[in-house]
């Protein structure tokens, strides 16, 4: 008989495929915002509606400069999966959920262990409420963030 698929994992699989939307030629992130077992919106990593992206240009700024992972975002044409996903829920609806996030490698496709989200986007997950941000990194592996340690733990301020 076969076993039933762990509800941390089933959000997270969801999470997975909403990744394959991403437009990033480098990484392709999904988001998720689930509160009392319901999804509440979806999110992926690719340009402001309207414009090109990355991957309809085969162009990517970042890349090109060889900037590395987790540096100069400001370069970049995409609207992160977290912040899409936060801008189309009510923040009532996310007040104690639960984000959801996996990433992809752009070229192979295949998931990518130790990710994180952004200094930008753990600000905008702190203010929209959200109580805990869960990250894929294996088909099964997962991490669980309390966003209070975000709180507790300010990158943003320097001693």
């Amino acid at each position: 008989m076969k076993q039933r698929r762990d509800k941390t994992n089933y959000y997270l699989d969801i999470a997975q495929a909403v990744a394959g939307r991403g437009t990033c030629l480098r990484r392709h992130y999904g988001a998720i915002i689930v509160k009392n077992d319901e999804i509440i919106s979806t999110g992926y990593n690719g340009a402001p509606r309207g414009r090109k992206n990355c991957i309809d240009l085969n162009h990517c700024v970042r890349e090109e400069l060889k900037v590395p992972s987790g540096e100069r975002y400001e370069l970049c044409r995409s609207v992160h999966a977290e912040a899409n996903c936060i801008i189309s829920a009510s923040r009532r609806d996310m007040l104690g959920a639960t984000l959801y996030l996996a990433c992809l490698d752009g070229k192979t496709g295949e998931l990518l262990a130790g990710t994180n989200s952004c200094t930008m986007c753990k600000r905008q997950v702190i203010n929209a409420g959200i109580q805990t941000v869960i990250i894929r990194d294996t088909k099964d592996e997962f991490r669980v963030i309390d966003v209070n340690k975000w709180i507790e733990d300010d990158d943003s301020l320097s001693d």
